[in-house]
């Protein structure tokens, strides 16, 4: 079995462009749990206060888009949304200040795309990382494929969720 490269590592190997497909509406990430349930109980991020938002990710994003290459991040949501979600949504803001551009697609507006499977990133057109979860949102395992039909059906689905999909400056989750 082959190591799958992390998303970190892609990112910083993206010379233009990378895409990322959200469909879940739950995610349990390692090392997120505190955080969740701080949320929980009201703690915000602050937006005086970059220093204190998710680190190392969004150094790396600004690193990345300082150099020019695009992020985009669209996710597809169930509405009402999920307390994850929300969850999300308030931190999102954080996201944007690193450089990255975000849409929201209510999952009711999906109607009638074909999307893959699985969320995945999509990196300058030419390399998909599949992301698989369990029932729970927990991570199982990333795989990456150079095939060029799936690449095709990844831009493909991606760019027709960004084209429906509202700016996360104009999104409200209901």
């Amino acid at each position: 079995m082959t190591t799958v490269p992390t998303p970190a590592k892609l990112l910083r190997s993206a010379q233009f462009t990378a895409v990322h497909l959200e469909m879940r509406d739950v995610y349990t990430v390692d090392g997120e749990d505190e955080d969740f349930e701080g949320w929980k109980v009201g703690h915000r991020d602050d937006p005086a206060d970059p220093a204190s938002w998710w680190r190392p990710w969004l150094t790396l994003v600004q690193e990345v888009t300082g150099r020019g290459v695009q992020i985009r991040r669209a996710r597809i949501v169930s509405e009402p949304v999920s307390q994850y979600i929300r969850f999300e949504y308030d931190g999102t803001f954080t996201n944007v200040y690193a450089g990255e551009q975000v849409r929201w697609l209510p999952r009711r507006q999906a109607s009638g795309l074909c999307l893959p499977g699985n969320d995945f990133w999509l990196f300058d057109g030419e390399l998909v990382l599949w992301n698989h979860f369990d029932g729970d949102g927990r991570t199982l395992q990333q795989e990456t494929t150079t095939d060029t039909f799936l690449i095709t059906t990844c831009s493909s689905a991606f760019e027709a969720v960004w084209e429906r999909g509202v700016d996360h400056a104009d999104y409200l989750p209901a």
